[in-house]
């Protein structure tokens, strides 16, 4: 392909916003070729100086806007599996942000649509796998160097959840993202989950349950853990340790400029994911972009997405009524195999 990859962008909140920036300023290959959001004024804001946009009120009008050839998928999460059929209606690639779609029995029915096409054509946008850290410590792992995976260890922690946020959405909005990373680094499903609930921080809404300590069991015998801390006042921060047979390895630890000035020295701590992972971002969309336009898909897929909302599922039990609670994964298709 010579030409520049059209991509159609449906939302353009905070996250949509960015991906309109990153693909006309950050991705060579591409350009945006229309905006879909019930806001069009939030999205000719977003498109303000991008030439050859087209806006649209409905996702589907600018599926089939003029130069289309690629769909992103920035919008809320109920709003994906409406999306994407109607993308896989009209044969485009698309780059799904997670979640694929927040219920598993919507994400089954998007597996089941793909297979029925009989190739894949969708991308979820778990970005850690594309972060360069991530990438080193999967990598390590894969080389056997530190033995059999025994545990992994994980932080993630927010300076504020936004107001509609829910004790829910801390498993499964927040933690999906240690969910894909624990599949992806392991190379192995989680089959159980367990929530403690320490004692609600005084940054909290009322009636938050935040922060949470989750526990997952995996099919190769590994736990991991993450403490997940919406409210913590104090900088986006996360890390991921792994600890084997023979030794242990660490992300997320990563030293940010330093400042220095007549009161002291300081060192920046992230605000948000946008500023942490904005690398990771880059490089997901360039080489989904690329592999768009070579007709192939990479990365994290649909059966991915699934089992992230599976996983998650299972967590939401797990958190409302207590205890261990068991995942329940469909057959995984041969298309995904």
């Amino acid at each position: 392909m010579s030409e520049l990859l059209g991509v159609a962008v449906l939302g353009a909140g905070h996250m949509g916003a960015d991906h309109i920036r990153r693909l006309d300023r950050a991705v060579s290959g591409a350009r945006v070729a229309a905006v879909a959001d019930p806001d069009t004024a939030r999205a000719e804001e977003a498109v303000a100086g991008v030439d050859g946009v087209s806006v649209h009120a409905e996702a589907e009008a600018a599926l089939d806007a003029p130069g289309v050839d690629a769909v992103l998928i920035a919008s809320p999460g109920p709003a994906h599996e409406e999306a994407l059929l109607a993308a896989f209606a009209r044969g485009l690639p698309v780059l799904c942000e997670k979640p694929l779609v927040p219920d598993s029995a919507g994400a089954l029915r998007v597996v089941e649509a793909e297979v029925r096409l009989g190739r894949r054509l969708a991308q979820v946008g778990f970005m850690r796998r594309y972060d360069a850290e991530y990438e080193r410590l999967k990598s390590l792992l894969d080389s056997g160097r530190l033995g059999r995976p025994l545990m992994l260890h994980c932080t993630h922690r927010n300076v504020a959840s936004p107001a509609h946020f829910t004790s829910a959405m801390l498993v499964n909005s927040s933690v999906s993202h240690e969910i894909d990373a624990a599949r992806w680094l392991l190379g192995q499903e989680l089959t159980a989950v367990t929530v403690l609930r320490p004692g609600p921080t005084s940054n909290a809404p009322e009636g938050l349950l935040d922060p949470q300590f989750v526990v997952f069991e995996t099919s190769g015998g590994a736990l991991v853990d993450v403490e997940i801390f919406v409210n913590s006042g104090f900088g986006y921060q996360v890390a991921c340790e792994a600890v084997c047979e023979a030794g242990s390895a660490r992300v997320g630890d990563e030293r940010t400029m330093s400042v220095t000035t007549a009161a002291g020295r300081s060192e920046e701590v992230a605000r948000d994911y946008l500023v942490r992972f904005a690398d990771a971002y880059d490089r997901e969309v360039r080489a989904w972009v690329d592999a768009t336009r070579a007709g192939r898909v990479t990365g994290p897929g649909v059966w991915d997405g699934y089992a992230a909302s599976a996983v998650a599922e299972a967590g939401v039990r797990a958190l409302e009524h207590g205890g261990r609670v068991a995942v329940d994964l469909a057959p995984r298709p041969e298309l995904y195999a």
